[in-house]
């Protein structure tokens, strides 16, 4: 099977990252061992934050999470409150099998910007994935069609007074962290990217230090160059929505994906981007 996006492509991946000596980790681990010793590098050489954002299709999480679980690998599931994501017996079912699972807010564009109301909402939602994690890292949302940064909540209240100790965009040095993403539906989609996005990905960009299909990244590992190219340190986000086996979901999602992708340009055009 040749194509991109597949369940199968996604094992051949972490497999590949296997092999070429990295550990994953949970980003909530990363963040406590940061705290704990402030002045220590991680003690493992080569590790990878697995990052899921779920978005949409919630019981594509359940398959990425059982491939992870029989790899030996434990990775970070962020949902959001829309039912097409809240899935409890699913967000049960990934915690049980050792998975961190995370609140993928987006209170600021709920809320329409308001921030007092965005936070109550915050404080509801947190305390509602709470019984099934003791959820101690966030990620923002991207939520490109709504004019507000969820970002915009800490500007005057901090995360870590409910306990949270990581976000992402806030809490890694991506001097040092090197950022993967499938937003776009392709590694180097950041020019399609609202949000979800890093200031170091323009120097990236320059210096060639980009892929597009899932096969770059796994030939760049086989042939013993990424840690060259790209550093020890990284950070892996996937959409599970976008990987399946399913001939009529895969073409589903490209299509969609791809109208997806020409709004986003639109967007960041209006934008000045």
């Amino acid at each position: 099977m040749n194509k991109d996006f597949t369940i199968y492509k996604y094992r051949s991946l972490l497999i590949a990252f296997q092999q070429a000596g990295y550990r994953f980790i949970p980003f909530g681990d990363v963040c406590a061992f940061a705290i704990e010793h402030p002045d220590q590098q991680m003690p493992v050489h080569r590790y990878v934050m697995l990052r899921h954002d779920v978005d949409l299709r919630a019981e594509n999480s359940l398959l990425t999470a059982h491939v992870e679980h029989e790899l030996g690998i434990r990775a970070s599931y962020y949902f959001r409150v829309i039912p097409e994501s809240n899935q409890p017996d699913i967000i049960r079912a990934i915690a049980d099998m050792g998975h961190e699972i995370g609140y993928h807010y987006e209170d600021m564009s709920i809320a329409n910007g308001d921030v007092t109301q965005a936070l109550v909402h915050f404080e509801q939602w947190l305390a509602y994935f709470r019984q099934f994690y003791p959820v101690r890292t966030i990620c923002m949302h991207g939520a490109p069609a709504s004019r507000y940064d969820g970002r915009d909540l800490w500007k005057t209240k901090s995360y870590r007074d409910y306990g949270i100790i990581g976000e992402p965009y806030f809490d890694l040095d991506f001097n040092k962290v090197f950022y993967l993403t499938d937003t776009g539906r392709r590694w180097d989609g950041y020019r399609v990217s609202v949000r979800d996005k890093v200031k170091q990905q323009e120097q990236w960009i320059q210096e060639g230090r980009t892929f597009h299909s899932t096969d770059d990244i796994i030939q760049c590992l086989s042939d013993g160059s990424f840690d060259s190219r790209l550093g020890y340190a990284v950070m892996i986000t996937t959409h599970p929505q976008r990987w399946t086996d399913n001939p009529r979901l895969w073409m589903q999602e490209y299509i969609a994906q791809s109208v997806k992708n020409s709004v986003k340009r639109v967007l960041l055009w209006a934008k000045g981007f």
